[in-house]
């Protein structure tokens, strides 16, 4: 299996200016190689006996004119402008099969980045050495133990960062999950995640704490010369916050990911149309802040990782209208509404209890259904397959199971 671990880097002032200088190779290599390939194409439109336009002819290409073109390029590892065109094949691979959009060109100061095949850079411990540059120091060591597959070398708000991809040879990357069973998990703005089991994680919210200081730093960089030292320092000011914002997210995510597929071996989810909760003007902001997508991405590699398995419930199922103890369906519930008493059986329901209950049923009944017994009915194999459920009528439902 891979696996990949980002870790921050400490380089001097000499060893951050050749890293700078790799990154920008890389990015002319990309630049380069998209307008040849650009150039190539049309030329071809209008002859088609010319050869079709490859990453691996403009590899060749460039190989055999930038000892006298660009012979800065030699100054830096050889993997910096190869592996450029290699992600441009790919990125047009991509674009043939409808699977990403038309490659665009790289910008300075936001693709600072270059790529190493594992012949060109090496891990010792807290260390890593890279070619025709030498040791660099780490602030962390490897989590991961295998064979290294190769590493990206990237610039994030002036710190450097390596990811390094690992092959652990194993099936999976981390141990299987403890056998405390199924858990239903409850997604929400108020709350970000809320357990069958009671348990109940606040989101960090970074934006909205750190908004006004956020709205400051935007004002101060609007007011400065476009061009001048200011205007940079003003810059990078603003992007710090920002990674400040999205590393307190993505810790609080990864703390809770962590906890609950650590612990229970099937977990049921909503599969929420966040990108329809996004077009609500009143929600918009509270809903990326918790980053309701990448918690279900983590989820996923994570149960992955151990062997778990993630069951989403269909986007339509009434989990927090059903009663989780007799099955009874309300016929309304609004936002507002974060306790009810049920009229069927009387029971008094927290609401986000109690659709973290119904799912963690639906998971445990799909769960039953895959092994063979008698649960949900069939599912397809896959990392996360909906449950049969029932419709509802209220227009409302998507946001009912957030709240």
């Amino acid at each position: 299996m891979l696996a990949a671990h980002r870790i921050r880097l400490a380089p001097n002032n000499a060893q951050t200016t050749h890293l700078a200088r790799a990154a920008g190779t890389a990015r002319f290599a990309f630049n380069w190689a998209l307008t040849e390939w650009q150039k190539q194409y049309l030329a071809r439109r209008d002859n088609p006996a010319l050869p079709a336009p490859s990453q691996l002819s403009l590899r060749r290409q460039l190989n055999a004119i930038k000892r006298d073109r660009f012979p800065w390029m030699l100054e830096v590892t050889k993997n910096a402008p190869q592996m450029a065109i290699i992600q441009l094949g790919k990125a047009f691979e991509n674009f043939f099969a409808k699977r990403g959009r038309y490659p665009q060109l790289r910008r300075k100061g936001r693709d600072d980045r270059f790529t190493l095949s594992n012949d060109q850079f090496a891990v010792e411990g807290q260390r890593i050495r890279i070619s025709k540059l030498g040791w660099i120091r780490m602030r962390e060591t490897l989590r991961f133990s295998g064979r290294i597959v190769s590493a990206c070398i990237a610039c994030r708000a002036g710190h450097w960062y390596a990811s390094i991809t690992v092959d652990t040879l194993e099936d999976r990357a981390l141990p299987p999950a403890e056998n405390q069973g199924a858990v239903g998990v409850d997604l929400g703005i108020s709350t970000l995640a809320t357990l069958s089991t009671g348990e109940k994680w606040p989101g960090p919210k970074a934006l909205r704490t750190l908004l006004a200081r956020l709205r400051r730093l935007s004002r101060a960089l609007s007011r400065k010369v476009k061009g001048s030292s200011n205007r940079r320092k003003a810059r990078n000011r603003l992007a710090r916050l920002h990674v400040r914002i999205a590393n307190v997210r993505a810790d609080s995510l990864h703390k809770l990911t962590t906890s609950i597929t650590r612990r229970f071996h099937t977990i049921g989810i909503e599969d929420l149309n966040v990108k329809g909760m996004l077009a609500n003007r009143r929600l918009a902001r509270a809903v990326a802040d918790m980053g309701l997508s990448e918690l279900r991405r983590q989820l996923e590699y994570k149960a992955g990782w151990r062997g778990d398995q993630v069951l989403a419930a269909d986007r339509w199922y009434p989990s927090s209208k059903l009663c989780s103890s007799c099955g009874h369906l309300l016929e309304a519930l609004s936002l507002g509404m974060r306790d009810w008493t049920c009229p069927g059986c009387g029971a008094r329901h927290d609401r986000d209890v109690n659709a973290a209950v119904n799912l963690q049923h639906i998971a445990a009944s799909s769960a039953a259904t895959a092994c063979g017994g008698d649960g949900a009915g069939p599912a397809r194999k896959r990392e996360t397959k909906p449950a049969p459920a029932k419709q509802e009528s209220n227009g409302t439902a998507a946001l009912d199971n957030n709240g």
